[in-house]
């Protein structure tokens, strides 16, 4: 029987793109928030901008903890 197709790598690479999703919908849905915000009163947007980044910041923490786990794992 032959071989059709062989794959080589390691499953970090599947593991850390499906674990970059999660951060992905989570900083489009802070920004959209944010969005939404500054639209419907846009004198709040100064006080809604530092809950932006605090947002941003702990949705990116996650992608960044999820790309360097499979390395300390490994």
């Amino acid at each position: 029987m032959s071989v059709l197709a062989e794959i080589n790598g390691s499953i970090e690479t599947l593991g850390y793109g499906l674990s970059a999703i999660g951060p992905g919908i989570g900083v489009g849905i802070v920004f959209a928030a944010y969005i939404q915000a500054t639209a419907r009163q846009p004198e709040s947007a100064g006080l809604t901008r530092t809950y932006l980044f605090l947002g941003f910041a702990l949705s990116e923490a996650l992608a960044l903890i999820g790309f360097v786990v499979p390395f300390i794992l490994n």
